[in-house]
């Protein structure tokens, strides 16, 4: 009677670590699904500091300025906040594995330097270098894109893609950093914000 009750307890242990781990994984992508859809900057400001929040307020303005198109700001404002949302949850959740937690290190870095060089680049007159700013950028894009692709959906990865375009845009750089620029009143305001964002190591 023995014998016959172990295999029927190791499957009821198989079962529950399988069942464990559905649960997991259906927690994780409720989590993603319902906050996604709720993506607003008011909803945001649970998940992301003062500082960051204000940062977002002015890359909608600087997007709005761009493309003369509010919707289109708005879409770029709801991508990077589903965006940020989504890889804090994965984070929270531990859901990285060694490989990947060392590419974002890496992103951590190249993204540092990318900010450093937009601050350094509105501050110090004709330092401006765009090849090194598009470099820069397309390097912070494949990284996150190599951090997440096996976590999020193609839709997801998507809307990284559609922001890391937006920024990368050579006639929105190079109209940012030109010394009579229409957008200086709101690129001075992001780059304070990106300033007061580093000293607090909140980006």
């Amino acid at each position: 009677m023995t014998t016959s009750k172990k295999p029927s307890v190791l499957k009821s242990l198989k079962l529950m670590t399988e069942n464990a781990f559905r649960a997991r994984d259906i927690g994780l992508r409720a989590q993603k699904k319902i906050l996604s859809r709720m993506a607003t900057k008011t909803i945001a400001k649970t998940f992301i500091d003062g500082t960051t929040a204000a940062l977002l307020d002015n890359i909608y303005r600087l997007a709005k300025l761009h493309t003369g198109n509010k919707k289109e700001a708005e879409r770029l404002v709801k991508n990077i906040i589903k965006i940020v949302i989504k890889i804090g949850i994965l984070h929270r959740n531990n859901q990285f594995n060694n490989d990947e937690l060392k590419v974002v290190e890496k992103f951590r870095n190249k993204f540092q330097n990318t900010q450093m060089a937009v601050i350094s680049f509105h501050e110090v007159e004709f330092s401006f270098d765009l090849p090194y700013l598009q470099k820069s950028l397309d390097e912070s894009h494949a990284a996150l894109k190599t951090i997440v692709e096996r976590h999020l959906t193609e839709k997801s990865l998507g809307r990284i893609d559609e922001v890391f375009a937006f920024f990368n845009d050579p006639k929105l750089l190079e109209t940012c950093f030109r010394i009579d620029s229409p957008y200086r009143e709101v690129v001075t305001a992001i780059v304070k914000d990106l300033n007061s964002a580093m000293d607090s190591g909140d980006i």
